[in-house]
């Protein structure tokens, strides 16, 4: 059992929803482990994210390097079984429907080229550049103008959606805003009118500090939904994720790579799904003061229940400050 400390119902305030926190329902926080670790690369004879298996993919769009004579080191491509449709009528939207036709984008980033790696196994400055790919496929994709809202996100292991073991992540382009960005916005701009300030650049209380580089830091958040959950915040207020440059880009290379390798350490490599939360594309000037992109990373440690389904309200086992006091203890070289 944890420690003696009695329940406790804590506010997203980003979310706008409640944790409770039962102590009593987990081990001590540093026994806390994935009983499913994802052996997200095991050996596949016929992976058509490998170099050489090019052929077995859908259409590329872009690459880095991007000389395409020489090896390549990630690309971004079409999903071949994608769930929006880039060919159809591109959608004038109108709040008043609610229907639409499924136009949008749907690609995948394929990390590496070497199927035993993943993503952290990588060099920071190699992470670097995946986000950097991230950076590109979203200015392409801004240009379409019905686009509203871009989501980047990576599923590692079966248990958090990966289809395929090969190390990669995914974008998809919408031409709506997804109700839970939307209502983030709203809650950030109810906190912003209260106090003046956006509640990303001050949640920074040294309990809840995991690491920090020279332009991020990551957190386990005040009231996290789930044990371990862990946001990276970028220092400087920024509402666009893909406003990062290059050093920038780096710097967030390396403090993802040493997050990853903790939880992989200390959490026994749990199946994991992290997102980038960014503003959607046609923000207007109004609301840049309020809205701050964050990088969050979820270990698949427990399941959703009746309980969190029925009423939108999570039961995290683990307090926060306990989670970040053992992830900081973590010591793993870079």
């Amino acid at each position: 059992m944890a420690s003696g400390r009695n329940p406790e119902i804590r506010k997203d305030r980003v979310n706008n929803r409640w944790v409770l926190f039962s102590p009593a329902r987990a081990k001590r926080p540093s026994d806390f482990k994935s009983k499913s670790p994802a052996n997200a690369n095991p050996t596949q004879s016929k992976c058509p994210f490998c170099s050489g298996q090019e052929h077995e993919c859908a259409p590329e769009i872009l690459r880095f390097p991007t000389n395409s004579s020489s090896d390549w080191k990630i690309r971004v491509i079409e999903n071949l079984y994608p769930a929006l449709n880039r060919d159809i009528q591109d959608p004038t939207t109108d709040s008043q429907d609610y229907v639409l036709p499924g136009f949008g984008f749907h690609d995948v980033v394929i990390e590496t080229p070497v199927h035993s790696v993943h993503l952290p196994d990588l060099s920071p400055g190699e992470i670097g550049d995946v986000i950097l790919a991230y950076k590109k496929r979203i200015e392409q994709l801004s240009l379409v103008e019905s686009i509203e809202y871009i989501q980047v996100f990576k599923n590692h292991g079966a248990s958090a959606g990966a289809s395929l073991s090969h190390s990669h992540s995914q974008i998809m382009a919408l031409p709506i805003v997804p109700s839970t960005a939307a209502a983030r916005l709203c809650n950030m701009k109810e906190y912003f009118d209260q106090t003046g300030e956006c509640n990303l650049c001050e949640d920074q209380s040294k309990t809840l500090l995991i690491d920090e580089s020279s332009h991020f830091f990551s957190i386990i958040p005040l009231a996290a939904s789930y044990p371990f959950e862990i946001w990276i915040i970028p220092r400087d207020h920024c509402s666009h994720f893909h406003e990062i440059n290059s050093d920038k880009a780096a710097d967030l290379g390396r403090l993802l790579k040493l997050t990853l390798r903790k939880i992989s350490l200390q959490l026994n490599d749990p199946p994991y799904n992290f997102m980038i939360h960014t503003s959607p594309l046609h923000a207007d000037d109004s609301q840049f003061p309020y809205t701050h992109w964050f990088l969050q990373i979820v270990p698949q440690l427990t399941t959703v229940g009746g309980f969190e389904i029925g009423t939108g309200c999570y039961i995290n086992p683990v307090f926060p400050e306990d989670a970040a006091d053992v992830l900081r203890k973590v010591n793993v070289p870079v």
